[in-house]
């Protein structure tokens, strides 16, 4: 059986490695295994981070949406209540841009809503 010898191998996922964690502070990206368990680390926080932005985004367009609804007089819950009611279905992240960048727009929706709330 002829001898295998992986330095080439070894060689090319050491500086993938060292690779990802440049930036790294400390021995975290310059020697292997420490670079290696930070990669981990890093990987998996990147992994979870791209989900929560979800729920961050979603929080400022509600924040959003409820500042221009308060403007118009009704309450986030109200204001969604109402859409609901007159079946507008505009989602959150359309709402909140609508609420930035086109005021008088997002007034009429308020105010289809408050009509709506009182029927």
């Amino acid at each position: 059986m002829p001898r295998v010898k992986g330095g080439v191998v070894s060689h090319r996922r050491h500086k993938k490695v060292l690779g990802l964690t440049k930036g790294h502070r400390g021995k975290r990206h310059s020697l292997y295994r420490h670079a290696h368990e930070s990669m981990l680390h890093a990987l998996d926080y990147a992994y979870g981070h791209r989900r929560e932005r979800k729920g961050d985004m979603r929080k400022l367009w509600i924040a959003r949406i409820n500042a221009a609804a308060r403007d118009g007089g009704l309450t986030y819950g109200q204001f969604i209540n109402g859409l609901t009611q007159a079946d507008v279905n505009i989602n959150r992240k359309i709402l909140a841009d609508i609420a930035v960048h086109d005021p008088a727009k997002f007034s009429e929706l308020v105010k289809v809503a408050a009509a709506k709330l009182k029927n």
